[in-house]
């Protein structure tokens, strides 16, 4: 288990842009071996793994979602993978690999969540799952252009998949005026993760002592588990709180519930830029 910067992860959060152009050029070696070593150690859940493949991953997709357009020119992939038979997985899967998304993104290495059209069979065969196991996403990584070209803006939106609900039509329960800073800080966090089609499916419920995420219905679309969604928003739920000093535990919940966070008050005054991750509950 290693020990990861959260500071790093939480300023990474407002950066993270999903790109679909990347330039033909490969990660510096030392940069690559970095990002592999996270992948092989980071691994908050048993059932929850990454794979760092350095081949392009264009062979592997399969066309284009709705205004979303196709990822090409990628010269690497992560492959997120888990074990189906975890009632937790989809999850633990989005939490997991969304911290190698923030890794990725504080090293100035672009991403993008892939959790439909691409052949998961094919990515299996290449990088070798048990019979468990299913790869539920991947994530090219690589470098985009400064600019984005006009091509891009109209394949990707540009401008609409960063759009996101605000926090009065997700959050129920307590009060905004009676949250803490650190709180406010997490919801906003949250409300920042990636989504398949940005389609945002996390609901909150704040009390006074916890956070329980949940999904907004239980139709998953586009082909993508909406807890895995949830994951994802988990991770920076708890990063944005750790950088407040404020650390919890996490209680998986039956659907359509997904997670509760629990702090463990009062936070202490000096803010840390790391904590140990075997101190997650499992």
């Amino acid at each position: 288990m290693i020990e990861i910067p959260f500071s790093k992860w939480y300023a990474a959060i407002p950066r993270r842009r999903s790109r679909r152009q990347f330039e033909p050029r490969p990660i510096e070696t030392a940069l690559l071996a970095h990002l592999n070593t996270v992948c092989t150690e980071f691994r908050p859940f048993p059932e929850a793994r990454s794979v760092l493949v350095t081949q392009s991953p264009d062979e592997f997709l399969t066309g284009a979602i709705g205004f979303y357009g196709k990822i090409k020119g990628a010269l690497a992939f992560i492959a997120f993978i888990g074990t189906m038979d975890s009632q937790y997985v989809q999850e633990r899967v989005g939490y997991a690999g969304e911290g190698i998304i923030l890794e990725a993104t504080a090293m100035n290495v672009y991403t993008c969540w892939v959790g439909a059209s691409f052949r998961p069979e094919a990515v299996a065969s290449l990088i070798g799952i048990t019979k468990s196991e299913r790869v539920l996403a991947i994530t090219p990584i690589g470098y985009a252009p400064e600019h984005w070209s006009l091509k891009e803006r109209v394949l990707t939106g540009f401008g609409r998949s960063h759009r996101r609900k605000s926090l009065s039509e997700m959050v129920s329960g307590l009060e905004e005026i009676h949250w803490p800073v650190w709180m406010k800080s997490s919801l906003e966090a949250a409300r920042l993760a990636p989504s398949a089609v940005n389609r945002q499916p996390w609901r909150f419920h704040v009390e006074l002592e916890n956070i329980t995420i949940s999904v907004d219905n239980l139709k998953d679309t586009f082909h993508v588990s909406k807890r895995l969604d949830c994951g994802i928003a988990m991770l920076h739920m708890e990063v944005a709180a750790l950088t407040h000093c404020v650390k919890g535990t996490w209680e998986f919940l039956e659907p359509p519930d997904v997670a509760r966070f629990s702090f463990c008050p009062p936070p202490c005054k000096k803010r840390y830029s790391c904590v140990s991750l075997s101190n997650l509950n499992a």
